[in-house]
């Protein structure tokens, strides 16, 4: 499905491709998600490299439906996070996309350079089950009820 109001006008889960390398993360937001009654489908991958081939649908990735948001954490391997937002905004059929950066890092500089390139929002991490529910509530709430989303399509 296109990234679109999507839960409300569909009875589909909504596709999230999460790049992060740090599996614990990964098992938190999966946790997190998973109480907040929306269904989701999550596309997890661990390299700047493989975030890129999955949007564009190349390699493994051939095939592979656009997800309605992505969270994207800005030190991945490979090719960081901030690689992978610019590549996102330079492609004509992603540059809507929503793009919101989910890393560690609390740097003014970081947050204005994924500002400067774009990014939809910046949100950092949290150390806890709790915070990490919180910021998934917020993310739920705003991204996926009341934003009104442009069409994705491959």
């Amino acid at each position: 499905m296109s990234a679109s109001v999507h839960q409300q006008q569909s009875d589909e889960p909504v596709e999230i491709l999460l790049a992060e390398d740090n599996p614990g993360d990964v098992r938190l937001l999966r946790e997190a998600f998973e109480v907040t009654g929306i269904e989701t489908t999550f596309h997890v991958v661990n390299t700047g490299e493989a975030a890129e081939d999955f949007l564009k649908g190349r390699g493994d990735y051939e095939g592979s439906s656009l997800p309605d948001i992505v969270l994207l954490d800005l030190n991945l391997p490979r090719k960081d996070g901030y690689d992978v937002l610019e590549t996102i905004r330079d492609d004509d059929r992603l540059q809507y996309l929503p793009v919101l950066i989910l890393t560690s890092s609390s740097a003014e500089e970081d947050i204005q350079r994924c500002y400067a390139a774009d990014a939809n929002a910046y949100l950092t991490k949290p150390t806890g089950m709790d915070d990490f529910r919180d910021v998934v509530r917020a993310v739920e709430r705003f991204w996926l009820k009341q934003a009104r989303l442009p069409s994705v399509t491959r």
